[in-house]
């Protein structure tokens, strides 16, 4: 039941989904970044911003700050929901269903809490999670437990497979040193993807802002040409819709680059962050054989393409020189207003039938 009432408090009101990096308002509500960060686009046309839970006002979209404690807090949560499989495995010991809390592959036998206390401590006898699958670690072959890696064939191994003539003389070494050396390995990975994470998050925050002050831009053309049409004429509503349809056209290509950049990062974030919680989940585990089968893979999948990366960065950069087009819009006012006059010259010639 108390597992059930944290779940809720951690849940996301917007995604009802368990928080990613939380971001905390003012008012003291948390939302995932993602989901915050696309409400307040939303009300960015309005030009206020509210708290969608509570309502109250937002001066400044950006007076948030990261909640790294509730992020720790929700991680911790998903890797105790991801334990519950292992539920469900009583003890081998006990005359009546009692709840196994490890496994002794030695043994081939679950115990409880009361039967770990009297087990083993032998290094023989190697203690995991509650598991009713002993084949995956046994060797095909000779029918031993693994205990041993080879580092020259990346494979897990038993004492006769080290005296065996296909690992002989070969460096091969206990599964559970084997084990803290590629975590070690996974980790300096994991400190390289969560630099990339920050500057991702920066760059999209960037553009964000600055497509925020590019829109402005636009509104602010779009006033000014239409307060010159006022003046001239509150009558020549379809010039007027002309020289605004250029603006537009302007602002939908000028934004379509960035906004289509914005997803593509973003949608690297998302791989990212999935990358990430796959390495977590692996740094974490303390199942050798799951982490050194699944290491060279996601190492593997680790490698992102250097040269994409500098174009995307690249992008960005240019993204952030591109202006308004000022020139492109005074021309199109200039020949807008001198059509007006040449056609205001035929009509007063027509109506009057005489040549001004």
């Amino acid at each position: 039941m108390a597992s059930a009432d944290l779940g809720d408090e951690l849940h996301c009101a917007v995604c009802l989904d368990i928080f990613k990096d939380p971001l905390t308002l003012r008012c003291g509500h948390s939302f995932c970044r993602m989901c915050i960060n696309t409400v307040l686009d939303s009300q960015e046309a309005s030009g206020i911003y509210a708290c969608p839970e509570c309502r109250e006002r937002i001066p400044d979209r950006n007076a948030m700050y990261r909640n790294v404690a509730l992020h720790n807090i929700a991680e911790r949560f998903m890797f105790a929901q991801l334990g519950v499989e292992d539920e469900g495995i009583n003890c081998t010991y006990c005359d009546f269903p009692v709840p196994a809390v490890k496994t002794c592959l030695q043994c081939e036998a679950s115990l409880c809490g009361k039967h770990l206390k009297k087990h083993s401590k032998s290094n023989e006898h190697v203690l995991v999670h509650p598991t009713m699958s002993l084949a995956n670690r046994k060797c095909s072959v000779h029918k031993e437990l693994l205990k041993y890696y080879c580092n020259e064939d990346s494979t897990c191994i038993c004492v006769t497979c080290c005296l065996a003539e296909e690992h002989m003389g070969h460096k091969v070494e206990p599964m559970i040193d084997a084990s803290e050396k590629k975590k070690k390995e996974l980790k300096t990975i994991l400190q390289e993807l969560n630099s990339k994470e920050e500057q991702l998050y920066k760059q999209v925050e960037i553009l964000q802002k600055y497509r925020k002050n590019m829109k402005k831009k636009f509104t602010t053309e779009a006033c000014k040409i239409a307060s010159v049409f006022d003046e001239l004429r509150r009558q020549i509503d379809d010039l007027e819709n002309k020289v605004l349809s250029v603006i537009g056209r302007e602002d939908e290509q000028a934004l379509m680059p960035i906004n289509d950049l914005i997803e593509k990062l973003e949608a690297k974030n998302s791989e990212l962050c999935q990358k990430i919680y796959t390495i977590e989940e692996l740094c974490n585990s303390h199942d050798s054989i799951e982490v050194l089968k699944k290491i060279e893979t996601v190492i593997n999948s680790l490698w992102n393409d250097e040269e994409v990366e500098n174009q995307d960065t690249e992008k960005v950069e240019k993204l952030l020189k591109t202006d308004l087009d000022d020139q492109l819009i005074l021309l199109t006012l200039q020949k807008s207003l001198t059509d007006l006059v040449s056609h205001a010259r035929e009509e007063i010639d027509m109506q009057l039938g005489v040549d001004i």
